[in-house]
């Protein structure tokens, strides 16, 4: 399928080159598509890549992922279109990081809110769906922790695109995930982060994610 990833940072580059390795077509939406450090990744990708604008970029991919940096979500909706995304899974890896303070992070958000309930209301159309955000960037396409797959867990309002999400979950080679329901569940998802770079921090190791045992 035609995968539109719209952010072009460590995550992006990650998801993007996952998709690609699994023969999806694929385009990386960023700011600056002429810059030269994203034609050399390019370059080292196998599998079909682009690199465009991220109206470029939300216009081509059947499904989008979203994985920008949290404080940009809205302008990087903005600049991909509304009319773009209409329709179509949207899967937001996003975060509401807050480094004001240093390290570690708070969040930008409140209690009641999340940037996955942000982007359901800034693209109403779109079939959002929260995931990947709570595991480091090479683990995402990758499950693999010392042998061990850590636990995802997804958010959101539309049955029939979380299902389409956790299919491709399955073809990274995650096993599933956890359904915690509609889009609201986005706050708790965004509230787990700050905690994972506490516990890395401490450890001393940022390649490390949480898995839910019963």
């Amino acid at each position: 399928m035609r995968v539109g990833v719209l952010g072009s940072g460590d995550v992006g580059r990650a998801l993007a080159k996952g998709f690609a390795e699994k023969r999806h077509d694929v385009m990386l939406g960023t700011r600056s598509p002429d810059k030269p450090e994203l034609a050399t990744w390019k370059s080292s990708v196998p599998g079909k890549v682009a690199v465009g604008t991220f109206e470029a970029t939300a216009r081509h991919g059947e499904v989008v992922v979203l994985c920008c940096l949290g404080t940009a979500v809205k302008d990087v909706l903005e600049a991909a279109g509304a009319s773009n995304l209409n329709g179509k899974v949207l899967i937001d890896a996003t975060n509401a990081l807050d480094f004001s303070k240093g390290m570690p992070p708070g969040l930008f958000t409140g209690p009641n809110e999340s940037l996955g309930e942000t982007v359901q209301n800034t693209v109403p159309s779109a079939r959002v769906v929260k995931c990947f955000n709570i595991v480091p960037n090479p683990v995402m396409t990758h499950p693999d922790i010392g042998g061990a797959q850590p636990t995802m867990m997804i958010a959101g309002n539309d049955g029939a695109a979380k299902a389409q999400v956790v299919a491709i979950l399955r073809e990274f080679g995650w096993s599933g995930a956890i359904d915690l329901g509609g889009i609201e569940n986005a706050r708790w998802l965004e509230a787990l982060v700050p905690l994972w770079v506490r516990v890395a921090v401490k450890l001393g190791n940022f390649h490390t994610a949480f898995k839910v045992l019963q």
